[in-house]
């Protein structure tokens, strides 16, 4: 898996390299009240594609959290059963 994971990642900077060398050309984004941004095209759409992973990252955590939380007390209360199994047991 390591052999192929370089030369994969290599490849995707060179296609989005190759991406952001020819929309290199300014585009305008207006925003409310007559405000203008004006940027290569290519750093829009890196913007924009990092805040939405972000914005997915952070919706996800309360549910990481959660799931952790539900996970640890299952392991105590399984421990607490296998603890008390053992001392019937003996």
């Amino acid at each position: 898996m390591k052999f192929i994971y370089f030369p994969a990642a290599l490849l995707l900077f060179i296609l989005l390299l190759g991406f952001a060398i020819k929309n290199n050309t300014p585009v305008e984004l207006h925003y409310y009240l007559g405000y203008t941004w004006r940027a290569p095209l290519s750093l829009l759409i890196l913007i924009i594609f990092s805040s939405g992973a972000m914005i997915g990252i952070v919706a996800c955590i309360s549910s990481l959290i959660r799931q952790r939380r539900r996970n640890m007390a299952l392991e105590r209360e399984l421990k607490a059963l296998s603890d008390t199994l053992q001392s019937r047991q003996n």
